[in-house]
């Protein structure tokens, strides 16, 4: 039998190395394509699909490329089923912080992020 938690760490590891390296494939590759990522800014509520995000990502230019060291750390893995887990994290692109709230359902044999809530805080 498999180990969920073990699972749902590399889904993450793929979500952090994407994300440092502006990886779009490794991104679309955990995220589901009909996944949203949402934050509560000034200005209201934001809702991204995941194609606009991932366009987003596409034309920055990436935590790697700008030589900046990896700044991700999972705080907790929550496995509330055979299907169903939860995981908080943080990751960065200096100045701004990032605090991750992933929900994951395992789809088609493999653990997705089906939404993604976050905050974003801009450091000094």
């Amino acid at each position: 039998m498999s180990n969920p938690t073990h699972e749902i760490e590399q889904a993450i590891q793929t979500y952090l190395d994407g994300f440092h390296h502006g990886d779009v494939a490794r991104l679309a590759a955990v995220f589901h394509s009909s996944s949203a990522l949402t934050q509560s800014t000034a200005q209201g509520l934001q809702i991204l699909t995941r194609d606009a995000w991932l366009d987003m990502v596409d034309q920055r230019p990436s935590p790697a490329a700008l030589g900046l060291p990896r700044a991700d750390e999972v705080l907790a893995i929550d496995v509330l089923g055979p299907s169903t887990a939860h995981v908080k994290l943080r990751c960065a692109i200096p100045p701004r912080y990032f605090t991750d709230l992933l929900s994951l359902l395992r789809i088609e044999g493999r653990w997705q992020v089906v939404q993604k809530v976050y905050m974003t805080e801009t450091r000094p």
